[in-house]
């Protein structure tokens, strides 16, 4: 039974996606609440997950998804830019809402007006937000100083000690966490294993430094597979990303899990339309597929403009339909993808395709699609369309 739209709580005959979308995304409520509870149950009990709900909780609906985690108790959150932690705070989510990455000057007051807190990215940047605090009136303005340890993507080298203190001392700004992020934390290799425990000890001793200017700040550091690898560590926070979702970015990776988490999302179509293919037609863009014998082709209403890759076209993707594989044949459209379904005779008009998830004793996952793709199943999930309604079912 579907119980939500878009986070919106449904009224008995309301339009409901399940019955009627062209396509949409179902979300599982049990996976998503087993998975966080595997992932508090190897962290020591003191430290707090801070879910990564950026790029739409990879693409699984950030309204959806913070407002179950807060259900379950879970009361930080992080994003990637403003705008996203803007839209949060207008759904209602209340707790911390920690901006991970840049914002432009231009958007400094969405951190007041949301109650935003807003990472330093680099000490230059600690700078220009002291100077808009100040000339705001903003007498502590929340952030997290990030601190990098190896990474040299953002934060403040830990090195730099003495910039380091310069920001502890900035009267309007009020450090309430300090965190860095591990680059090679997948890494099973002793090269990346050296290289992790070398940031972590960096990490932990710019950090013990630094308590001694902020002694009430969180500490974080791990992601999923900081979480996995490294359950040990005593800090405040963890923020899970891909984890939390119920796999990890490859198969191999997810395979080799010691959780047995739970994808919590699936996609589905509806068939369109069913034409019968004389041998020798083409179907599609381009004159790429051409019928060599009768096939029977079936028309989904999904495509690259719902953020299905166009990299699945001509037989490198499949779809599942009563429980069998069909492949993709032609390239993906934006708005239509067709499938050969010649030997699945029941598909009729209004049949739903899996695209990810089970069918049957079938099943194609994120991971699936990312190794097809040469990629990682978090951009095949983050770049799902806004116009895919998602559900929890």
């Amino acid at each position: 039974m579907i119980d939500q739209y878009d986070g919106e709580p449904m009224a008995a005959g309301k339009y409901c996606p399940a019955d009627k979308s062209r396509a949409w995304i179902e979300l599982d409520r049990t996976a998503l609440t087993s998975n966080i509870a595997l992932l508090r149950s190897i962290l020591p009990k003191r430290c707090r997950l801070m879910p990564a709900v950026k790029a739409n909780a990879y693409g699984h609906g950030a309204v959806l998804i913070s407002r179950e985690c807060s259900r379950l108790g879970i009361d930080s959150f992080c994003v990637a830019c403003a705008e996203e932690g803007a839209a949060l705070r207008q759904a209602g989510i209340q707790g911390v809402i920690l901006i991970l990455g840049y914002t432009h000057p231009d958007a400094f007051p969405l951190l007041a007006r949301y109650d935003l807190t807003q990472t330093l990215v680099d000490y230059p940047y600690a700078l220009l937000l002291e100077e808009y605090a100040e000339a705001s009136g903003i007498r502590r303005l929340p952030v997290h100083l990030a601190v990098d340890t190896g990474m040299h993507r953002l934060g403040v080298p830990a090195h730099q000690r003495e910039q380091l203190k310069s920001i502890c001392g900035m009267k309007h700004l009020r450090i309430d966490g300090v965190f860095s992020h591990l680059g090679a934390a997948d890494l099973i290799s002793p090269q990346g294993k050296s290289f992790t425990q070398a940031q972590i000890e960096t990490f932990m001793s710019a950090a013990k430094k630094l308590r001694e200017f902020l002694p009430e700040a969180k500490l974080h550091l791990q992601s999923s597979y900081g979480i996995l690898n490294h359950p040990e560590l005593t800090l405040d926070y963890a923020r899970p990303g891909i984890a939390l979702y119920g796999m990890l970015s490859t198969e191999e990776d997810t395979r080799d899990c010691p959780l047995p988490l739970a994808p919590v999302l699936s996609l589905y179509a509806r068939v369109a339309s069913l034409r019968e293919i004389r041998p020798g037609e083409t179907a599609g863009y381009g004159l790429r597929f051409q019928t060599s014998s009768p096939r029977r082709i079936a028309a989904l209403s999904i495509g690259y403009g719902d953020g299905l890759p166009r990299g699945l076209s001509n037989g490198a993707g499949e779809v599942l339909l009563s429980g069998r594989r069909a492949p993709i044949v032609s390239p993906v459209c934006m708005d239509q993808t067709l499938v050969d379904v010649t030997d699945i005779p029941e598909v009729t008009a209004g049949s739903i395709a899996t695209l990810i998830g089970r069918d049957g004793g079938e099943q194609i996952t994120a991971c699936e699609l990312a190794r097809r793709l040469g990629t990682i199943s978090n951009e095949i999930l983050s770049r799902l369309g806004s116009r895919l309604p998602r559900t929890f079912s």
